[in-house]
C-alpha cells in the first residue's frame, strides 16, 4: 500500500497495550532508511509539562514495524513495557 506523508500528517498515535494517546503525526519526525528510503520509525516529541520545563526535551522512537493499524484518524502501534524506548526517553 503506498501513502504520502501527508496522509498521515494529523492522526493521533495510539498505543493499543496501554490505550495511551501518544502523540500526533503532525508534531513527529520520520527517521528514514538513506539505502532503501523506506521509512524506520516515528519520532515523537515529549509532550509539554511543568516537569518538562525544567529538563532537556525528550522523544519517543516508535518503530515503524511497531505499527498495527493505520486509520482514518489515528494510528495504532502497540508498545508494552519491554519495548525499551518507550519507558525509557532519550534526548536528541
Amino acid at each position: 500500500m503506498n501513502m504520502r506523508l501527508s496522509d498521515l500528517v494529523g492522526k493521533e498515535i495510539v498505543n493499543i497495550t496501554s490505550g495511551a494517546r501518544l502523540g500526533t503525526v503532525g508534531d513527529s519526525d520520520l527517521v528514514i532508511d538513506e539505502v532503501t528510503g523506506e521509512i524506520d520509525a516515528i519520532i515523537l516529541p515529549a509532550r509539554n509539562s511543568l516537569v518538562g520545563f525544567w529538563t532537556d526535551r525528550q522523544h519517543l522512537l516508535i518503530p515503524w514495524d511497531s505499527i498495527v493499524k493505520i486509520g482514518a484518524e489515528v494510528v495504532i502501534v502497540e508498545l508494552d513495557d519491554t519495548y525499551p524506548n518507550y519507558t525509557r526517553r532519550f534526548p536528541f
